[in-house]
């Protein structure tokens, strides 16, 4: 982490726990190298554009960085250096399991994912690439197996002394940045002293936080190097911005960027979608390559304060998993940072006095007040006028009397049903 922090011993552990969602492809792009022993598949092409690259949009910082001249290693399970994506990106790196050469061969697709995270290059079709494009990985394969395959999963897997050398060979071999996805649960005196041995070499180094948060249950294991003073410990989030629940909590998480549901590449070809702090990291790894390729003379300390400094608030604060916050490559590459105390501005100058501005600005004040009374006369007078000219024809046609109000109606007459009348009828009385 970039703090002192204490050390405890725990059992080692891998901590790059994957998870890969894409359908494998049918058909691989080459032979699985020899010492494979359980080869991962190749995945299907992601089209669309995945949701930690809107979120970070490096779009923004490519026109000021995208990395190029810098070198970032990866200590993983190696980088297949013959994807599409990563052609010509990559070098033939270092494996530390058996001290040989070709870092550049992949069993497993981990190692693969971290680096097309950070460099993977644009490509006509497919939505996913890295967020340092020009950057150049250096792959140092310290790993034949994932953590999660279980105890009779077969191949070589990290040590202590692999992981040293690992460091070491990455700093000797010109790395500005160093990215490591994998993590041991015990403190190990050959990986504290590679770490030293790196920092003085003015290398960023960049660490996974792990994947085994407790729930509550019992404090987390703590996770080596990220806990170990000058490494940039990185937790993950998901899609809403909250801390996904296998990513650990304690003070050796800095930063926290992206690691739930994220696209990555595969061995071979093809992308998948894989979860965990391990993919979390390269986000901040190619960030600081950014940096340091933006402005080759600021130190690694200098970087890591940047990181830390330009992080966008995030939902939870430090206790609860979130660091310094979430990393955002713009700012991080466009921001300053100084220590020097504010700077006075001198003092603005004096009005010059201009007599005969003065007083047109009086003459125009009073017109405009003398037009103000004007125009309440004259809005006065057209009431006036308007009045007159509904009552003088009323007033002539009632002769100036004032007019009474009419009787009411008389209310209508009620008639009683007239009684029978009879009428006797005179009759002649004939003569005789």
């Amino acid at each position: 982490m970039f703090r002192d922090r204490p050390m405890a011993a725990f059992a080692l552990v891998g901590a790059m726990l994957t998870t890969a969602l894409a359908v494998p492809a049918a058909t691989p792009a080459r032979a699985n190298p020899a010492n494979c022993q359980n080869p991962s598949d190749p995945g299907e092409v992601n089209t669309e554009t995945p949701w930690h690259q809107r979120w970070l949009a490096p779009q923004r910082v490519w026109p000021f960085s995208t990395g190029a001249g810098v070198r970032v290693a990866v200590i993983d399970s190696g980088t297949d250096s013959s994807h599409p994506q990563l052609a010509g990106r990559v070098t033939n790196g270092f494996d530390a399991l058996h001290s040989t050469a070709r870092g550049d061969v992949d069993c497993v697709s981990h190692g693969t994912a971290v680096a097309s995270i950070i460099a993977a290059g644009r490509q006509d079709g497919v939505g996913f690439h890295g967020l340092a494009p020009d950057a150049t990985i250096m792959p140092i394969r310290v790993s034949e197996r994932n953590a999660n395959e279980g105890p009779g999963a077969t191949g070589d897997t990290v040590t202590g002394a692999v992981f040293a050398r690992a460091i070491r060979r990455a700093v000797d071999d010109g790395a500005k940045v160093i990215n490591m996805s994998v993590t041991l649960y015990h403190p190990d005196p050959d990986v504290e002293q590679a770490v030293r041995y790196a920092l003085e070499r003015d290398v960023v180094l960049v660490a996974a936080a792990g994947n085994q948060h407790q729930d509550g249950a019992r404090p987390d294991p703590v996770p080596y190097p990220a806990a170990y003073d000058g490494v940039i410990g990185v937790g993950a989030i998901d899609r809403n911005g909250v801390r996904i629940r296998q990513s650990q909590i304690g003070p050796y998480v800095d930063i926290v960027a992206p690691g739930g549901g994220v696209v990555a590449a595969t061995r071979l070809v093809g992308h998948a979608v894989w979860d965990g702090t391990s993919f979390a990291a390269p986000m901040v790894s190619a960030t600081a390559a950014l940096i340091r390729a933006a402005e080759p003379n600021l130190s690694a300390k200098e970087v890591a304060k940047r990181l830390l400094a330009t992080a966008d608030p995030a939902l939870g604060d430090a206790e609860r998993g979130y660091g310094n916050g979430v990393v955002n490559p713009y700012r991080a590459v466009t921001e300053r940072l100084t220590t020097g105390a504010p700077v006075a501005q001198p003092p603005l100058p004096d009005v010059p006095y201009d007599a005969a501005a003065q007083a047109r600005s009086e003459r125009w004040a009073v017109f405009g007040r003398l037009a103000l009374w004007i125009g309440l006369v004259l809005a006065t007078i057209a009431v006036a006028v308007a009045a007159l000219a509904v009552l003088l024809p009323r007033g002539r046609r009632t002769r100036w009397q004032p007019a009474r109000p009419s009787a009411p109606p008389a209310p209508p007459r009620e008639i009683d049903e007239p009684e029978e009348i009879f009428f006797r009828v005179p009759t002649s009385t004939p003569r005789g």
